[in-house]
């Protein structure tokens, strides 16, 4: 039996890290991740120069779980939960298929760590065993090595390329490349 995963907002804990609602005392690291230049090279979203422009996203994050939008976690180190080292997001879920699209982006400065790995564990966990999701995805554009090894390292199956397929915002088309795993599939 499946639920739908914005009946209750996410909070996903591990060992070592927690996904977790933003809130507005997270507006500077909040800022630290959407205004550095290197974090979206790769991504769709667009860089954001001005502290109210992130500070005001922070509303929108709520805005968008109440309409089944979206749903953006703060990744945070248990040693230091009050300080946001990435984001994950989860969206374009579709109760038909039971299936849902997830992204992440983490802070620089905590790349090569394990912690995006870890992170893509912690959603997989999560959306199979808590939500009974059946297909989890993700689309990384093809340059994108880093993530795509995070997908991988999470035993993920490399779909295919889809070739021209995509508009992303402030990149035009683009090629991406699919990955999927499905909850049948899914070892521990």
């Amino acid at each position: 039996m499946s639920k739908n995963p914005y009946d209750q907002f996410p909070h996903i804990t591990t060992n070592e890290i927690t996904l977790r609602r933003i809130i507005p005392s997270d507006s500077d690291s909040l800022f630290e991740i959407y205004s550095n230049e290197k974090l979206f090279v790769h991504s769709p979203s667009m860089l954001k120069k001005n502290k109210d422009a992130v500070a005001n996203m922070i509303g929108h994050f709520e805005r968008d779980f109440n309409k089944k939008k979206w749903i953006l976690l703060g990744i945070t180190l248990n040693d230091n939960p009050n300080f946001i080292v990435g984001v994950a997001e989860m969206f374009d879920y579709d109760s038909d298929v039971n299936m849902i699209t997830i992204g992440y982006r983490l802070n620089d400065r905590f790349w090569g760590k394990g912690i995006a790995t870890k992170t893509v564990k912690a959603i997989t966990d999560y959306l199979f065993h808590d939500i009974g999701i059946n297909r989890i995805q993700a689309f990384v554009m093809p340059e994108n090595t880093k993530s795509l090894n995070v997908l991988r390292r999470n035993n993920f199956v490399e779909e295919g390329v889809i070739r021209q397929g995509h508009v992303w915002k402030g990149k035009g088309v683009v090629d991406l490349t699919l990955f999927s795993m499905l909850k049948s599939k899914y070892i521990v």
